[in-house]
């Protein structure tokens, strides 16, 4: 697997996009998350309207999903030239309800002109589900809204994504992970509904994780006290990055 972090900012970041990774497969271009700030920056990698396969949404916070009804749009053009293939929605239960409110409020009438199917799977804590070539398997967070991380699995190697908020304590979700995508809001203080540097460093060293990234981490933290304690920033134990938008990572 590849994973490009498309988007590497917090909520309300006025200079990078909202967090979110696309994951690129053998058999699948699964992008994870899709928040109002998300759709151009998928376009810039790639401006084919078939290229996705699917999303998959962790909670229902504006900078996480609100991106949907634009990427739709873009995909339809409205137009010879639009998507013409199935999409599919991956969420956790009753966001099927809250899609279609959604796009009728962005785009009323739209979604009803596309020439391609949406598909909506509705996803719960403790079932996996196939899709194409991958695994994916969830777990709530410890977040102000109900929030899944994503375990993402393709036979070879294994990427977990949080979404937003901790992990719950005493989980094995993440053991051996190869590579856990972690939002950390700041330092050394949990607030919230969001990790810490600090805490997901030691939950990743206690939980035998390869690769950490941290992401989602507060705009004026990253800005004016992340240059000058980056050096602080490691572990004898695993790998740990910081990503900038677009930046990739293979697996």
């Amino acid at each position: 697997m590849k994973i490009i972090f498309l988007g590497v900012g917090e909520a309300f970041d006025e200079n990078l996009p909202n967090n979110s990774s696309l994951v690129i497969s053998e058999k699948t271009n699964l992008l994870l998350d899709c928040g109002f700030t998300v759709p151009w920056q998928l376009w810039k990698f790639n401006n084919d309207p078939n290229f996705l396969d699917a999303v998959y949404i962790s909670h229902q916070h504006a900078d996480h999903y609100f991106g949907l009804p634009g990427l739709l749009l873009k995909m339809w053009a409205g137009e010879d030239k639009g998507r013409t293939r199935p999409f599919t929605v991956i969420s956790r239960n009753g966001f099927k309800e809250q899609f279609e409110k959604l796009m009728d409020l962005a785009y009323l009438g739209f979604k009803e002109k596309f020439k391609f199917e949406v598909k909506i799977i509705e996803v719960e804590e403790g079932k996996d589900i196939e899709f194409q070539d991958l695994k994916l398997s969830f777990e709530k967070t410890v977040h102000s809204g109900e929030n899944l991380a994503v375990k993402i699995s393709d036979g070879k190697n294994i990427l977990i994504y949080t979404g937003d908020g901790s992990p719950l304590p005493d989980t094995d979700f993440y053991k051996n992970a190869d590579l856990l995508i972690s939002e950390t809001y700041l330092y050394d203080r949990e607030i919230i509904g969001h990790s810490s540097i600090v805490s997901a460093i030691k939950f990743a060293e206690n939980n035998n994780v390869k690769c950490l990234a941290l992401t989602h981490i507060n705009r004026d933290f990253r800005k004016n006290d992340l240059p000058k304690i980056r050096d602080k920033i490691k572990s004898n134990k695993l790998k740990i990055i910081i990503p900038d938008s677009l930046d990739e990572y293979s697996l």
